[in-house]
């Protein structure tokens, strides 16, 4: 894939999509872009396709070369499908109709549907196929290019209504706006004050499979809800590879993997040779973490969004992404600070509306899933009413928001676990208060004089 256009070369206020020119000796001159976007991943892809159909001047910077590897599942869930770009088409290795479930290897149920539940990609393929839509747009892909620090102010700005973004090796490239998609370590959501209150460690192998091998597992796919709280590991087919991985709370990365080598020998799965073995933190965002600094918008995992029940991170980054470009587009035309800011607050009321919401009923699962693993197990197993709702999240039909608005039995569900949660909470807590007591009624009853045991 090229790292940048050809034909970038024309000053602002010219085609839309075109850049800024380099030079004889190959540096950029001092035009402003007007939206600069940091990562080429689904979050970063979508937010440039956005911003350069919208006919702004767009840089994509990207400090790997592509396509490249990211640990990722590849679930492409109905969200997923409904955000991609006019025209995508998905590069599928292969369909879902069935879901296998299992608690820690035991008590394994199969569901199947007659339509299809989600698709399943590889990383590299698609984060391809998406910039490729964003460069079609306009916008302009520049790899190789590590962002060290974004400025707003100072002598590297040249007024307010601009950015800095100042690469590795020295390069200041000016912007209106810029979006930060370079993931929940990177460089942008440093400076925008991105705070996160949940990290879990995935990790994840690419298996290899004889044809007969692969067959047995063409359009199922399995989860299971695993021995650690919170955690669970999964199944799926991509062809002549299985992915395979598992995800739980970071703190305990050898429990972590000792379960990652349990699973893969309970799935027979021990004897093949995996061409790829990878991990990865996910990091979500807590309520009253910050979506903007400035003229600079975080999205996707820099902003720290992603399901934190499943931890399903790409339709949080598409959905994301498109918003972040689309007000970036909006802050880059501001005049001032506080039509910049209102923007960026526009966006942050976006996000919190659609994202967000589900971001909370996420967390509940979660909670409910730390405590209940075996209930969970059941209900979606042995229940249709459960069953039909996973579905439907997964096509697309529904959200886990969506599904507590308007479903009162999952509304009340949850609310009656959330009030166990709390006595539990509030037991727990009165008993480590207990011994604090004892000890002083103790102390005053030798103080009084009084025989104790």
């Amino acid at each position: 894939m090229s790292s940048e256009n050809a034909d970038a070369g024309s000053e602002p206020g010219s085609e839309p999509g075109t850049g800024p020119e380099a030079g004889p000796e190959g540096e950029h001159d001092r035009s402003v872009w007007d939206v600069v976007v940091v990562g080429a991943g689904p979050a970063g892809a979508s937010a440039a396709y956005a911003a350069a159909v919208a006919g702004r001047r767009v840089l994509l910077l990207e400090k790997a070369e592509l396509p490249r590897y990211k640990t990722c599942g590849g679930g492409i869930i109905g969200p997923s499908r409904d955000a991609l770009p006019p025209g995508f088409e998905l590069p599928l290795r292969d369909r879902v109709h069935a879901v296998t479930f299992s608690m820690n290897g035991r008590l394994a149920r199969t569901r199947r549907s007659r339509r299809m539940l989600f698709g399943l990609i590889n990383r590299p393929e698609f984060d391809a196929s998406l910039v490729e839509h964003a460069q079609k747009a306009g916008a302009v892909l520049r790899t190789g290019a590590s962002v060290s620090r974004v400025q707003q102010h100072g002598p590297a700005v040249p007024d307010r209504r601009t950015v800095a973004v100042v690469l590795a090796d020295g390069e200041t490239i000016l912007a209106r706006a810029v979006v930060g998609a370079d993931g929940s370590a990177g460089r942008i959501g440093a400076h925008v004050g991105v705070k996160l209150d949940q990290v879990d460690l995935g990790l994840e192998l690419e298996i290899p499979v004889p044809p007969t091998v692969a067959e047995d597992w063409a359009g199922r796919i399995l989860i299971d809800w695993g021995p650690l709280p919170g955690s669970y590991g999964w199944v799926f087919p991509k062809g002549d590879t299985l992915t395979v991985g598992v995800i739980s709370a970071r703190g305990d990365g050898a429990a972590t993997k000792r379960y990652l080598e349990d699973f893969v020998a309970k799935q027979g799965l021990a004897g093949f040779e995996p061409v790829i073995s990878s991990g990865h933190l996910t990091r979500c965002r807590s309520d009253d973490s910050p979506l903007s600094r400035g003229r600079v918008l975080v999205c996707g995992d820099a902003a720290g969004l992603l399901e934190p029940w499943t931890r399903e991170g790409i339709s949080f980054a598409l959905r994301s992404g498109r918003l972040a470009g689309e007000w970036a587009v909006r802050i880059a035309e501001a005049h001032d600070a506080v039509d910049a800011r209102r923007q960026a607050l526009n966006y942050t009321f976006a996000i919190k509306a659609g994202l967000g919401v589900e971001m909370s009923v996420g967390r509940r699962m979660l909670s409910v899933f730390e405590r209940r693993p075996g209930l969970l197990h059941a209900v979606i197993t042995g229940f249709r009413p459960a069953w039909k709702a996973f579905a439907d999240i997964t096509r697309g039909v529904t959200s886990l928001g969506g599904l507590v608005r308007t479903h009162p039995l999952a509304r009340r569900g949850l609310d009656v676990l959330d009030r166990q949660q709390a006595g539990a909470a509030r037991a727990t807590e009165q008993g480590r208060r207990e011994p604090a007591r004892d000890d002083e009624d103790r102390d005053r009853d030798q103080k009084d004089g009084a025989v104790t045991p």
